[in-house]
């Protein structure tokens, strides 16, 4: 569950978010080049958190995958929409016109291999030799976790199809807790994602988006 242009160069650097100002400037200088990744906790957690949201969202429960959603990432579909109301009248109709066309959905599940990054970049101020020292840091994990979804299509006079989609969840937390957010992965593009997350590796590649009938 997806710029700014003012005249000339001035109003676009005007527009940017201060955080993407930093970004950009750490990006130039070779600070976005230091990636780690997650520690084997974090990537549990967020296919864990994945896991959750999947049964909740199999269950009915689609409020849960839209309050869970990204908060950046919600309020820009909301823009693309017509505001905030605009959106969860979208989103409320969902499960209704899943109803109407015959189609359920039977699981939703994480596989295969998360991968993680470090955004967001930040500060930390730490005592060195009785000096406070800041230090540039990136404050936030986003793991992508595949998933795949499983929906049955019920047609009047037809066999039932099943069909099999595999994408994936952006999962996003602060360093320091495990309270995640979500993009989903349809729809999303890489200049979406690097436009919040501007430290992002060049050569990132998306997870791929199939879908093919189970037979």
């Amino acid at each position: 569950m997806t710029g700014a242009q003012a005249g000339g160069i001035h109003g676009v650097v005007k527009a940017l978010p201060l955080k993407m100002i930093v970004a950009a400037a750490l990006v130039s200088c070779g600070f976005a080049q230091g990636q780690q990744s997650a520690p084997a906790g974090v990537m549990n957690s967020a296919v864990a958190a994945v896991s959750k949201l999947g049964v909740e969202v199999v269950q009915g429960h689609f409020q849960v995958a839209v309050d869970q959603m990204n908060p950046i990432w919600k309020d820009r579909m909301a823009a693309r929409v017509g505001g905030m109301e605009k959106l969860k009248e979208k989103l409320n109709e969902v499960p209704l016109q899943m109803v109407a066309q015959g189609i359920s959905m039977l699981s939703f599940k994480p596989v295969g291999q998360p991968t993680s990054f470090e955004v967001w970049p930040g500060k930390k101020v730490e005592t060195v030799n009785g000096q406070q020292v800041e230090t540039l840091v990136y404050t936030k994990w986003l793991v992508f976790v595949p998933t795949e979804t499983r929906f049955r299509i019920v047609r009047e006079n037809e066999r039932p199809l099943e069909i099999q989609s595999n994408g994936f969840q952006v999962a996003i937390t602060d360093k320091d807790k495990s309270e995640w957010t979500f993009i989903d992965g349809s729809g999303l593009s890489i200049s979406d994602l690097r436009s919040m997350f501007i430290n992002l590796p060049m050569d990132i590649q998306l997870p791929k988006l199939e879908k093919k009938e189970v037979r």
